[in-house]
């Protein structure tokens, strides 16, 4: 469920994650392709498809990428910002925002595995994170609202994000540099529980040395030595170089962390109606028919899980039943 990099400029954290590991999180070749909102018409939304798994990928200590093929060879096709429902057959289903290139296609033209980043915490994602190439997993969805990136285009683009909360945010950021020239300013700024716990660290770097994104990092916790920041990403928003009566805000993260930066950026100017968070509750059914994702009039799995925060700012502080 990140600045142009000037002369002179302080390193941001990201000398710290020059020791990640080499395995490649480089992003497909990609081209624009069509995308729907909803699940395939011929696919119902309650019965998992089978996919295997071509690749599970090691991220952080407890963090993986899962690569999946359709096993009909119908690929999903979704738009950033949505989740689907994993199954591990025997186990259960767990909501996953998809982590990959919503317009990625293979060298040979064919589209690109489907991409889910999990954090290894229960029963189902350690069965889906074990799993091995060739098993089988069920996959529901797509389900949910988008970011829309495209709403931003003309406009400065802060991307401001915590942990794992990066992997929803990840095809909305691949969506704005696919199309780089049609927006302002890009900033991610990036928060980690520590140095080793950066996520997608290759990728974080070939972002941080081009020269039309802005990208700064911080950790709450460092080694003795540690030459980046340390502090709350929330802390970067009052210091960003953005224009906040022409920007759009992407935030994704702890829920804590989310209200913060919206505050932050509030108070800088960014209006209510231009910061999108990704919200997070207990989804099931993923079509708004259980109602354990209900948040007052809302059901997270239909009318979220990406909303703006005039809409939610009142409901922020309900507590799940």
């Amino acid at each position: 469920m990140g600045d142009i990099r000037e002369s002179g400029q302080e390193d941001h954290g990201l000398a710290a994650v020059a020791h990640a590991s080499a395995t490649s999180d480089a992003p497909h070749t990609s081209t624009t392709t069509a995308v729907v909102d909803r699940p395939h018409p011929a696919h119902d939304p309650m019965v998992p498809r089978r996919y295997a798994i071509t690749r599970v990928r090691q991220d952080t200590r407890d963090t993986f990428t899962l690569l999946l093929d359709p096993v009909d060879g119908d690929p999903l096709t979704f738009r950033a910002g949505q989740f689907t429902m994993l199954h591990a057959f025997g186990v259960g289903e767990v909501p996953i925002s998809i982590s990959g290139d919503p317009g990625a296609v293979t060298v040979d033209g064919t589209p690109a595995p489907l991409e889910h980043t999990i954090r290894n915490v229960g029963a189902v994602t350690r069965a889906l994170v074990n799993a091995h190439p060739g098993t089988e997993i069920g996959v529901r969805g797509p389900f949910g609202t988008s970011w829309d990136p495209a709403d931003a285009k003309g406009n400065d683009v802060v991307f401001v994000t915590g942990g794992i909360g990066l992997a929803p945010l990840r095809p909305a950021i691949l969506d704005v540099l696919r199309e780089r020239d049609r927006y302002g300013k890009v900033l991610l700024l990036y928060g980690s529980r520590t140095p080793e716990d950066i996520l997608y660290g290759a990728q974080m770097r070939r972002w941080a040395d081009l020269d039309d994104v802005n990208v700064q990092m911080t950790v709450d916790n460092a080694p003795y030595g540690y030459k980046g920041k340390v502090g709350f990403v929330t802390e970067l928003i009052t210091r960003a170089g953005f224009d906040p009566r022409h920007a759009w805000a992407f935030v994704c993260g702890p829920e804590v962390m989310m209200r913060s930066a919206a505050s932050a950026l509030t108070g800088r100017g960014v209006p209510a109606t231009r910061i999108r968070l990704s919200m997070e509750r207990s989804m099931k059914c993923g079509i708004g028919l259980c109602g354990h994702c209900q948040l007052r009039d809302l059901f997270i799995c239909v009318d979220g899980p990406v909303l703006d925060y005039a809409r939610l700012e009142p409901l922020m502080t309900v507590r799940e039943l």
